[in-house]
């Protein structure tokens, strides 16, 4: 047997040392054609000696997410049973950053890439990640400038193909059933309920428009306003203005050609606009949608006080956001999420969102989870991307495409195991008329 027959076994043996597991769950398939491990598993296929180098020089998340970003790892079949089966043991079921390997870890691991013939320089880095500095002053007007324009700037026919036609790019809520686990609800077309992916985004968008209690007249703020989706719907229904405000022009540009088409530019202005620098309140409420994400843990409470300041009396605020539910942890800069998707991006969990909008002044009407509904939304959006392949590598490159097939798929995950959370909090400013007995209003 020449060395090259015996590659998929040894990568089975150096793949367990990252793991920190005694086995891995996968079914390997070498550069080589052999392969190794459990019949029937779902396959992690190594296309390469550079994919055991990534992993080499950044064992852990980061090295097997330019793997497979760069191609030199694949995940054939159901990406979502790969990763769970990947997830579900050693230092990847943990919660928070990657255990460094030790050093006799690191010794076998670079004895093995000897074996393989992988030895060899620090690849480059896929052209997808991020170039925003790891070090210095965080959130700062033009630091989060580049970070948004990296994750949003990426052409709106591609998100358009991702999203579909409602353009919004937040947790959709599938109104009723039981989630079976492969983003399928049960119970639900034969009630007359939304089942559908742009169904439950409308259901989504009239639900933030009734908890903020719009009526006609009124002027509303919609703070990371995306391609206007929330805008359209509150203007269309609900006969309110819309001042929407985001760090992305390539958003700001569909925004307004939507808000033309339909008519409304009279009633929605789409700006370019740090939510710090807007100045023309006070407006009668404030949606923030999947935006406070991008904000940071340091900068929530001043987040709060801005928004509070831009709120009239007896205004209420919809905070939309996803939250991390797996006990205190500092943001790894160096994992998948930051390096690739949202830079400078951090989850504080719903706690710490609450006190901080009670800190800042707000009275709490109403808090809701929605985390399975995130978990079906991102199983819709991966299923779009994959069904509409070929057409995302064009409009993008196929690293990124990788990305978000990646982040997407690993997301519902975080999501259906309880790692993440997502929650609307609804607050009122103090003053002007009392909030509702109950939640009648908007249920």
């Amino acid at each position: 047997m020449t060395r090259e027959k015996g590659a998929a076994a040894q990568l089975a043996k150096a793949l367990a040392i990252v793991l920190g597991t005694d086995e891995v769950p996968l079914r390997l398939r070498a550069w080589d054609g052999s392969e190794a491990g459990p019949p029937g598993a779902p396959v992690l296929e190594f296309r390469s000696r550079r994919a055991l180098r990534r992993i080499l020089w950044s064992p852990g998340q980061l090295g097997l997410s330019r793997a497979y970003v760069s191609g030199d790892v694949d995940a054939p079949g159901d990406i979502f049973a790969g990763f769970t089966a990947l997830s579900s043991v050693g230092k990847f079921s943990e919660p928070g950053p990657f255990t460094p390997l030790t050093p006799r870890e690191l010794v076998t691991l670079v004895t093995t890439a000897v074996r393989l013939g992988a030895l060899g320089p620090n690849p480059s880095p896929p052209p997808e990640e991020a170039r925003v500095a790891r070090k210095g002053r965080l959130h700062t007007r033009r630091r989060d400038a580049a970070a948004i324009s990296h994750h949003y700037d990426v052409g709106n026919d591609f998100y358009a193909l991702v999203l579909g036609p409602s353009m919004v790019y937040s947790c959709a809520v599938w109104e009723n059933g039981t989630p079976d686990g492969h983003g399928n609800l049960s119970g639900v077309e034969d009630r007359g309920l939304p089942a559908g992916l742009e169904e439950a985004q409308a259901a989504k968008l009239d639900l933030v428009c009734r908890k903020l209690g719009l009526k006609p007249g009124m002027r509303v703020l919609d703070v990371g306003c995306g391609w206007g989706s929330f805008a359209l719907h509150a203007a269309q229904h609900y006969g309110v203005s819309v001042v929407g405000v985001t760090l992305s022009s390539e958003q700001a540009v569909l925004a307004r050609k939507r808000a033309a088409d339909a008519g409304l530019t009279e009633k929605i202005d789409i700006r370019v606009q740090d939510y710090r620098d807007v100045s023309d309140g006070p407006f009668d409420a404030i949606s923030s949608i999947g935006m406070s994400e991008h904000v940071g843990r340091e900068q929530t409470p001043h987040y709060v006080q801005v928004l509070h300041g831009l709120l009239r009396p007896g205004g209420r605020l919809l905070n939309h956001a996803i939250s991390w539910n797996s006990g205190p942890t500092k943001p790894d800069p160096d994992s998948f999420i930051p390096r690739y998707v949202f830079p400078d991006g951090e989850m504080i969990s719903l706690g710490e969102m609450v006190s901080a909008l009670e800190g800042g002044g707000f009275e709490v009407l109403d808090v809701e989870a929605l985390r399975l509904h995130y978990a079906l939304t991102l199983r819709a959006w991966v299923r779009r991307l994959e069904e509409n392949w070929d057409e995302a590598v064009r409009l993008t490159s196929l690293g990124r495409a990788r990305v978000w097939r990646l982040y997407m798929a690993s997301s519902a995950l975080g999501f259906e195991a309880g790692l993440t959370g997502v929650n609307q909090v609804l607050v009122q400013r103090a003053g002007g008329a009392e909030p509702p007995l109950r939640r009648t209003d908007w249920v």
